[in-house]
Protein backbone atom coordinates (compact mmCIF):
# COMPACT_ATOMS: atom_id res chain seq x y z
CA UNK A 1 0.00 0.00 0.00
CA UNK A 2 1.46 3.44 -0.89
CA UNK A 3 2.65 5.63 1.94
CA UNK A 4 1.10 8.96 2.82
CA UNK A 5 3.90 10.89 1.11
CA UNK A 6 3.38 8.99 -2.16
CA UNK A 7 -0.27 10.06 -2.16
CA UNK A 8 0.22 13.68 -1.18
CA UNK A 9 3.10 14.53 -3.54
CA UNK A 10 1.16 14.28 -6.82
CA UNK A 11 -1.72 16.32 -5.34
CA UNK A 12 0.68 19.11 -4.40
CA UNK A 13 2.19 19.01 -7.88
CA UNK A 14 -1.28 19.14 -9.41
CA UNK A 15 -2.12 22.28 -7.43
CA UNK A 16 0.89 24.11 -8.83
CA UNK A 17 0.93 22.86 -12.42
CA UNK A 18 -0.66 24.20 -15.58
CA UNK A 19 -1.50 21.26 -17.87
CA UNK A 20 -1.53 22.03 -21.59
CA UNK A 21 -2.45 19.72 -24.50
CA UNK A 22 -2.24 20.80 -28.12
CA UNK A 23 -4.35 19.01 -30.73
CA UNK A 24 -2.63 19.77 -34.03
CA UNK A 25 -4.29 19.92 -37.43
CA UNK A 26 -3.66 21.74 -40.68
CA UNK A 27 -6.67 24.04 -40.31
CA UNK A 28 -6.37 25.09 -36.67
CA UNK A 29 -5.00 24.03 -33.30
CA UNK A 30 -7.16 23.26 -30.28
CA UNK A 31 -5.44 23.92 -26.96
CA UNK A 32 -6.73 22.28 -23.80
CA UNK A 33 -5.69 23.86 -20.47
CA UNK A 34 -6.21 22.66 -16.92
CA UNK A 35 -5.29 25.45 -14.51
CA UNK A 36 -4.49 24.80 -10.83
CA UNK A 37 -7.20 27.39 -10.07
CA UNK A 38 -10.08 25.13 -11.13
CA UNK A 39 -11.23 21.67 -12.15
CA UNK A 40 -12.57 22.49 -15.62
CA UNK A 41 -10.55 21.92 -18.77
CA UNK A 42 -10.65 25.05 -20.89
CA UNK A 43 -10.52 24.80 -24.67
CA UNK A 44 -9.09 27.48 -26.97
CA UNK A 45 -8.71 27.59 -30.75
CA UNK A 46 -5.73 29.23 -32.41
CA UNK A 47 -4.46 29.31 -35.94
CA UNK A 48 -2.42 26.40 -37.29
CA UNK A 49 1.27 26.77 -36.41
CA UNK A 50 0.53 29.98 -34.44
CA UNK A 51 3.28 29.37 -31.92
CA UNK A 52 3.35 32.97 -30.68
CA UNK A 53 -0.38 32.75 -29.97
CA UNK A 54 0.17 29.45 -28.12
CA UNK A 55 2.98 30.98 -26.07
CA UNK A 56 0.87 34.00 -25.17
CA UNK A 57 -2.08 31.81 -24.17
CA UNK A 58 0.08 29.67 -21.87
CA UNK A 59 1.84 32.67 -20.33
CA UNK A 60 -1.48 34.43 -19.60
CA UNK A 61 -2.85 31.41 -17.71
CA UNK A 62 0.45 30.88 -15.92
CA UNK A 63 0.66 34.51 -14.80
CA UNK A 64 -2.96 34.49 -13.55
CA UNK A 65 -2.36 31.30 -11.54
CA UNK A 66 0.88 32.62 -10.04
CA UNK A 67 -0.79 35.89 -8.97
CA UNK A 68 -3.62 34.01 -7.29
CA UNK A 69 -1.58 31.24 -5.67
CA UNK A 70 1.43 33.49 -4.94
CA UNK A 71 3.85 30.75 -5.95
CA UNK A 72 5.57 29.54 -9.07
CA UNK A 73 3.45 27.47 -11.45
CA UNK A 74 5.15 24.89 -13.64
CA UNK A 75 3.96 24.14 -17.18
CA UNK A 76 3.47 20.56 -18.39
CA UNK A 77 2.64 20.42 -22.09
CA UNK A 78 1.98 17.59 -24.53
CA UNK A 79 0.94 16.85 -28.08
CA UNK A 80 0.73 13.73 -30.23
CA UNK A 81 3.64 12.66 -32.40
CA UNK A 82 2.77 12.78 -36.08
CA UNK A 83 3.79 14.13 -39.45
CA UNK A 84 4.69 17.47 -37.84
CA UNK A 85 7.66 15.84 -36.13
CA UNK A 86 9.27 17.47 -33.12
CA UNK A 87 9.69 21.08 -34.17
CA UNK A 88 7.00 22.32 -31.75
CA UNK A 89 8.69 20.61 -28.78
CA UNK A 90 12.00 22.20 -29.74
CA UNK A 91 10.44 25.63 -30.25
CA UNK A 92 8.65 25.61 -26.89
CA UNK A 93 11.75 24.32 -25.13
CA UNK A 94 13.69 27.33 -26.43
CA UNK A 95 10.90 29.88 -26.02
CA UNK A 96 9.76 29.29 -22.44
CA UNK A 97 10.33 27.11 -19.34
CA UNK A 98 8.07 24.19 -20.15
CA UNK A 99 8.20 20.43 -19.59
CA UNK A 100 7.36 18.74 -22.89
CA UNK A 101 5.89 15.29 -23.42
CA UNK A 102 5.40 14.03 -26.96
CA UNK A 103 2.77 11.29 -26.88
CA UNK A 104 2.52 8.08 -28.82
CA UNK A 105 -1.05 8.37 -30.19
CA UNK A 106 -1.55 4.60 -30.07
CA UNK A 107 -0.92 4.53 -26.31
CA UNK A 108 -3.98 6.62 -25.34
CA UNK A 109 -6.93 4.62 -24.05
CA UNK A 110 -10.01 4.53 -26.28
CA UNK A 111 -13.63 3.61 -25.69
CA UNK A 112 -14.39 0.15 -27.10
CA UNK A 113 -17.89 1.03 -28.27
CA UNK A 114 -18.66 0.25 -31.89
CA UNK A 115 -19.04 3.95 -32.69
CA UNK A 116 -16.82 6.53 -31.07
CA UNK A 117 -17.15 10.27 -31.00
CA UNK A 118 -14.03 11.98 -32.23
CA UNK A 119 -13.39 15.70 -32.58
CA UNK A 120 -10.33 17.84 -31.98
CA UNK A 121 -11.95 19.24 -28.83
CA UNK A 122 -12.64 15.76 -27.44
CA UNK A 123 -9.09 14.69 -28.23
CA UNK A 124 -7.64 17.77 -26.53
CA UNK A 125 -9.58 17.04 -23.35
CA UNK A 126 -8.55 13.38 -23.49
CA UNK A 127 -4.89 14.36 -23.69
CA UNK A 128 -5.21 16.74 -20.73
CA UNK A 129 -6.78 13.99 -18.60
CA UNK A 130 -4.04 11.55 -19.61
CA UNK A 131 -1.40 14.15 -18.81
CA UNK A 132 -2.98 14.76 -15.42
CA UNK A 133 -3.06 11.03 -14.61
CA UNK A 134 0.52 10.59 -15.79
CA UNK A 135 1.68 13.41 -13.53
CA UNK A 136 -0.11 11.73 -10.61
CA UNK A 137 2.06 8.66 -11.18
CA UNK A 138 0.01 6.47 -13.51
CA UNK A 139 2.64 5.61 -16.13
CA UNK A 140 0.29 3.29 -18.07
CA UNK A 141 -2.02 6.03 -19.36
CA UNK A 142 0.41 7.16 -22.06
CA UNK A 143 3.72 6.38 -23.72
CA UNK A 144 6.30 9.06 -24.27
CA UNK A 145 8.12 9.40 -27.58
CA UNK A 146 11.81 10.18 -27.29
CA UNK A 147 12.55 13.53 -28.91
CA UNK A 148 15.78 13.18 -30.90
CA UNK A 149 18.25 15.97 -31.24
CA UNK A 150 18.35 17.84 -34.54
CA UNK A 151 21.64 16.09 -35.36
CA UNK A 152 20.23 12.62 -34.60
CA UNK A 153 17.18 13.28 -36.74
CA UNK A 154 19.29 14.64 -39.58
CA UNK A 155 21.45 11.50 -39.65
CA UNK A 156 18.39 9.45 -40.56
CA UNK A 157 17.99 11.28 -43.86
CA UNK A 158 20.76 9.34 -45.62
CA UNK A 159 19.33 5.85 -45.11
CA UNK A 160 15.77 7.02 -45.77
CA UNK A 161 16.73 8.84 -48.95
CA UNK A 162 18.50 5.74 -50.22
CA UNK A 163 15.43 3.62 -49.44
CA UNK A 164 13.20 6.00 -51.41
CA UNK A 165 15.66 6.13 -54.34
CA UNK A 166 15.92 2.33 -54.47
CA UNK A 167 12.13 2.11 -54.69
CA UNK A 168 12.14 4.64 -57.53
CA UNK A 169 14.93 2.69 -59.26
CA UNK A 170 12.92 -0.53 -59.08
CA UNK A 171 9.75 1.18 -60.28
CA UNK A 172 11.43 2.83 -63.28
CA UNK A 173 13.26 -0.36 -64.24
CA UNK A 174 10.04 -2.37 -64.12
CA UNK A 175 8.18 0.27 -66.17
CA UNK A 176 10.80 0.15 -68.92
CA UNK A 177 10.89 -3.64 -68.96
CA UNK A 178 7.10 -3.73 -69.09
CA UNK A 179 6.98 -1.51 -72.17
CA UNK A 180 9.62 -3.62 -73.88
CA UNK A 181 7.82 -6.86 -73.08
CA UNK A 182 4.64 -5.52 -74.68
CA UNK A 183 6.45 -5.90 -77.99
CA UNK A 184 8.33 -9.10 -77.23
CA UNK A 185 11.73 -7.56 -76.31
CA UNK A 186 13.27 -9.38 -73.36
CA UNK A 187 17.06 -9.03 -73.74
CA UNK A 188 17.59 -5.33 -72.92
CA UNK A 189 18.76 -4.26 -69.46
CA UNK A 190 17.58 -0.68 -68.63
CA UNK A 191 20.46 -0.09 -66.18
CA UNK A 192 23.19 -1.03 -68.67
CA UNK A 193 25.41 1.75 -70.00
CA UNK A 194 24.66 0.88 -73.65
CA UNK A 195 20.88 0.63 -73.19
CA UNK A 196 20.01 3.58 -75.45
CA UNK A 197 22.28 2.33 -78.22
CA UNK A 198 20.74 -1.14 -78.14
CA UNK A 199 17.23 0.31 -77.98
CA UNK A 200 17.83 2.27 -81.19
CA UNK A 201 18.60 -1.01 -82.98
CA UNK A 202 15.94 -3.14 -81.31
CA UNK A 203 13.08 -4.64 -83.29
CA UNK A 204 9.89 -6.19 -82.00
CA UNK A 205 9.29 -9.93 -81.81
CA UNK A 206 6.99 -9.63 -84.84
CA UNK A 207 9.74 -8.13 -86.96
CA UNK A 208 8.81 -4.43 -87.00
CA UNK A 209 10.54 -1.33 -85.64
CA UNK A 210 9.83 -0.39 -82.04
CA UNK A 211 6.77 1.99 -82.06
CA UNK A 212 7.87 5.66 -81.94
CA UNK A 213 5.66 6.82 -79.04
CA UNK A 214 6.65 3.85 -76.91
CA UNK A 215 10.32 4.52 -77.79
CA UNK A 216 10.08 8.14 -76.64
CA UNK A 217 8.38 7.08 -73.41
CA UNK A 218 11.12 4.52 -72.75
CA UNK A 219 13.81 7.14 -73.40
CA UNK A 220 12.21 9.56 -70.94
CA UNK A 221 11.99 6.80 -68.34
CA UNK A 222 15.62 5.92 -69.02
CA UNK A 223 16.67 9.53 -68.38
CA UNK A 224 14.92 9.52 -65.02
CA UNK A 225 16.44 6.14 -64.22
CA UNK A 226 19.94 7.44 -65.01
CA UNK A 227 19.39 10.35 -62.59
CA UNK A 228 18.19 8.00 -59.85
CA UNK A 229 21.17 5.68 -60.40
CA UNK A 230 23.54 8.63 -60.07
CA UNK A 231 21.86 9.82 -56.87
CA UNK A 232 21.91 6.30 -55.39
CA UNK A 233 25.66 6.16 -56.05
CA UNK A 234 26.15 9.55 -54.37
CA UNK A 235 24.14 8.58 -51.29
CA UNK A 236 25.96 5.25 -50.96
CA UNK A 237 29.33 6.97 -51.31
CA UNK A 238 28.39 9.37 -48.49
CA UNK A 239 27.19 6.43 -46.38
CA UNK A 240 30.40 4.45 -46.93
CA UNK A 241 32.55 7.49 -46.19
CA UNK A 242 30.85 7.88 -42.80
CA UNK A 243 31.50 4.22 -42.00
CA UNK A 244 35.16 4.48 -43.03
CA UNK A 245 35.69 7.61 -40.92
CA UNK A 246 34.63 5.64 -37.85
CA UNK A 247 37.14 2.84 -38.32
CA UNK A 248 39.85 4.76 -36.46
CA UNK A 249 37.58 5.79 -33.57
CA UNK A 250 36.68 3.76 -30.49
CA UNK A 251 33.02 3.97 -29.52
CA UNK A 252 33.84 4.76 -25.90
CA UNK A 253 36.27 7.54 -26.80
CA UNK A 254 33.79 9.61 -28.82
CA UNK A 255 31.38 12.07 -27.15
CA UNK A 256 27.98 10.56 -26.34
CA UNK A 257 25.48 11.08 -29.17
CA UNK A 258 28.05 12.68 -31.48
CA UNK A 259 28.60 12.10 -35.17
CA UNK A 260 31.94 10.49 -34.34
CA UNK A 261 30.34 7.98 -31.99
CA UNK A 262 27.68 7.09 -34.57
CA UNK A 263 30.35 6.55 -37.25
CA UNK A 264 32.34 4.38 -34.84
CA UNK A 265 29.28 2.21 -34.13
CA UNK A 266 28.62 1.81 -37.86
CA UNK A 267 32.22 0.74 -38.47
CA UNK A 268 32.06 -1.68 -35.53
CA UNK A 269 28.88 -3.35 -36.77
CA UNK A 270 30.02 -3.44 -40.41
CA UNK A 271 33.16 -5.33 -39.33
CA UNK A 272 31.01 -8.40 -38.68
CA UNK A 273 30.69 -10.78 -41.60
CA UNK A 274 27.23 -10.54 -43.14
CA UNK A 275 26.50 -7.03 -41.80
CA UNK A 276 26.90 -4.54 -44.62
CA UNK A 277 27.31 -0.76 -44.35
CA UNK A 278 23.63 -0.23 -45.14
CA UNK A 279 22.55 -2.59 -42.34
CA UNK A 280 24.99 -1.01 -39.90
CA UNK A 281 23.84 2.51 -40.79
CA UNK A 282 20.18 1.59 -40.35
CA UNK A 283 20.76 -0.11 -37.01
CA UNK A 284 22.79 2.82 -35.67
CA UNK A 285 20.77 5.79 -36.90
CA UNK A 286 17.26 4.33 -36.70
CA UNK A 287 17.37 2.06 -33.64
CA UNK A 288 20.40 1.99 -31.36
CA UNK A 289 20.66 5.76 -30.84
CA UNK A 290 17.46 5.71 -28.76
CA UNK A 291 19.17 4.58 -25.57
CA UNK A 292 17.14 1.50 -24.63
CA UNK A 293 17.43 0.45 -21.01
CA UNK A 294 17.15 -3.29 -21.64
CA UNK A 295 16.55 -5.91 -24.33
CA UNK A 296 12.80 -5.97 -23.75
CA UNK A 297 12.45 -2.28 -24.57
CA UNK A 298 14.52 -2.80 -27.72
CA UNK A 299 12.53 -5.78 -29.01
CA UNK A 300 9.23 -4.13 -28.08
CA UNK A 301 10.03 -0.91 -29.97
CA UNK A 302 10.85 -2.86 -33.13
CA UNK A 303 7.68 -4.93 -32.75
CA UNK A 304 9.30 -8.36 -32.49
CA UNK A 305 7.86 -9.32 -29.09
CA UNK A 306 5.08 -11.94 -28.80
CA UNK A 307 1.49 -10.89 -28.11
CA UNK A 308 -0.26 -13.51 -25.96
CA UNK A 309 -4.01 -13.72 -25.46
CA UNK A 310 -5.08 -15.46 -22.27
CA UNK A 311 -8.53 -15.28 -20.69
CA UNK A 312 -9.79 -18.10 -18.53
CA UNK A 313 -9.28 -21.38 -20.38
CA UNK A 314 -8.60 -19.57 -23.67
CA UNK A 315 -4.94 -19.16 -24.50
CA UNK A 316 -3.44 -18.39 -27.86
CA UNK A 317 -0.50 -16.57 -29.38
CA UNK A 318 -1.40 -13.63 -31.61
CA UNK A 319 2.07 -13.40 -33.16
CA UNK A 320 4.48 -10.51 -32.86
CA UNK A 321 3.30 -7.11 -31.68
CA UNK A 322 4.11 -5.33 -34.94
CA UNK A 323 4.94 -2.03 -33.22
CA UNK A 324 7.42 0.33 -34.77
CA UNK A 325 8.06 1.00 -38.48
CA UNK A 326 7.30 -2.06 -40.61
CA UNK A 327 10.14 -1.33 -43.05
CA UNK A 328 12.71 -1.43 -40.24
CA UNK A 329 11.30 -4.73 -39.00
CA UNK A 330 11.49 -6.16 -42.53
CA UNK A 331 15.11 -5.05 -42.83
CA UNK A 332 16.00 -6.75 -39.55
CA UNK A 333 14.47 -10.02 -40.77
CA UNK A 334 16.52 -9.73 -43.96
CA UNK A 335 19.64 -9.25 -41.81
CA UNK A 336 18.70 -12.47 -39.96
CA UNK A 337 18.50 -14.43 -43.25
CA UNK A 338 21.91 -13.09 -44.28
CA UNK A 339 23.31 -13.97 -40.87
CA UNK A 340 22.36 -17.62 -41.45
CA UNK A 341 24.23 -17.56 -44.75
CA UNK A 342 27.41 -15.74 -43.70
CA UNK A 343 27.66 -16.81 -40.04
CA UNK A 344 26.72 -20.54 -40.10
CA UNK A 345 29.10 -21.35 -37.19
CA UNK A 346 27.65 -18.76 -34.82
CA UNK A 347 25.58 -19.86 -31.83
CA UNK A 348 22.51 -18.08 -33.15
CA UNK A 349 22.68 -19.88 -36.52
CA UNK A 350 23.16 -23.23 -34.79
CA UNK A 351 20.19 -22.48 -32.54
CA UNK A 352 18.04 -21.78 -35.61
CA UNK A 353 19.13 -25.01 -37.33
CA UNK A 354 18.37 -27.06 -34.21
CA UNK A 355 14.95 -25.51 -33.73
CA UNK A 356 13.87 -25.91 -37.34
CA UNK A 357 15.37 -29.43 -37.61
CA UNK A 358 15.39 -29.44 -41.40
CA UNK A 359 11.89 -27.97 -41.72
CA UNK A 360 10.97 -25.79 -44.68
CA UNK A 361 8.43 -23.13 -45.58
CA UNK A 362 6.29 -21.67 -42.84
CA UNK A 363 8.23 -23.08 -39.87
CA UNK A 364 11.45 -21.43 -41.06
CA UNK A 365 9.67 -18.13 -41.73
CA UNK A 366 8.25 -18.15 -38.21
CA UNK A 367 11.52 -19.11 -36.57
CA UNK A 368 13.55 -16.52 -38.47
CA UNK A 369 11.49 -13.83 -36.68
CA UNK A 370 12.66 -15.27 -33.35
CA UNK A 371 16.20 -15.34 -34.72
CA UNK A 372 15.87 -11.70 -35.81
CA UNK A 373 14.88 -10.70 -32.27
CA UNK A 374 17.83 -12.55 -30.73
CA UNK A 375 20.24 -11.19 -33.36
CA UNK A 376 19.05 -7.62 -32.88
CA UNK A 377 19.69 -7.84 -29.15
CA UNK A 378 23.12 -9.39 -29.74
CA UNK A 379 24.10 -6.65 -32.20
CA UNK A 380 22.86 -3.97 -29.80
CA UNK A 381 25.02 -5.36 -27.02
CA UNK A 382 27.96 -5.59 -29.42
CA UNK A 383 27.64 -1.94 -30.47
CA UNK A 384 27.19 -0.73 -26.88
CA UNK A 385 29.62 -2.90 -24.93
CA UNK A 386 31.79 -4.67 -27.52
CA UNK A 387 30.43 -8.12 -26.58
CA UNK A 388 30.87 -10.12 -29.78
CA UNK A 389 27.98 -12.49 -30.62
CA UNK A 390 29.04 -16.04 -29.72
CA UNK A 391 30.82 -17.73 -32.63
CA UNK A 392 30.57 -14.73 -34.96
CA UNK A 393 33.34 -14.04 -37.45
CA UNK A 394 34.65 -10.73 -38.72
CA UNK A 395 34.87 -9.87 -42.40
Amino acid sequence: MPSENEIVAPVVAEHSTLYVAVEISRKSWVVGLKSPLGERIGLHSIGAADVEGLKGLIEDHQAKAERTLEREVRILCCYEAGYEGFWLARWLDRAMPVEMIVLDPASLLVNRKAKQRKTDRIDAKKMVRALLAHDRGDAAVLSRVRVPSVEEEDRKRLIRERRRLVKERTSLTNSIKGLLKLHGIFDLEPRAGDFKEKLSKATTAYGEAFPPKARREVLRLAERLALVLRQVAEVEAERDAAAQSGESIRVGDAPQGSEQQASAKIATLAALKGIGPNDATLLTHEIFYRGFRNRRELASWVGLTPTPWASGDTQRDQGIGGDGPAWIRAQIIQIAWRWLRFQPESSLSKWFVERTAGARGRIRRVMVVALARKLLIALWRFSETGLVPSGAKFA
